[in-house]
């Protein structure tokens, strides 16, 4: 764990409209969200942003291990092979953790 602290009314602000306003929309699931985010995270190349993605999807039960797994064999075709890798070494060491 660290001692890191949210920076001020920038963050508390943005995350409340995010969350009360973006992710609570009618229209899509929280999995369908997740899957947007999943893909937009791995083409820009975000990965620790993107493995509180995919950890999220997990425990949450949005998405499965198997369905992870897929993810990460979809996106290796239009994300290139070095951030399908990177994604697929985060899914396996994910699963690996959480069933540990």
């Amino acid at each position: 764990m660290t001692d890191w602290e949210p920076p001020g009314d920038f963050y508390a602000l943005t995350a409340e409209h995010l969350f009360a306003e973006v992710w609570s929309r009618q229209g899509l699931t929280m999995r369908d969200r997740r899957l947007l985010l999943i893909g937009l995270l791995v083409g820009q190349g975000l990965s620790a942003q993107l493995a509180v993605q995919l950890d999220a999807a997990l425990r949450t039960g949005e998405l499965t291990g198997n369905e992870l797994r897929e993810v990460v064999v979809f996106l290796t075709h239009y994300a290139g092979w070095a951030r399908g890798s990177e994604l697929n070494n985060q899914v396996e060491d994910l699963i690996a953790r959480l069933a540990g």
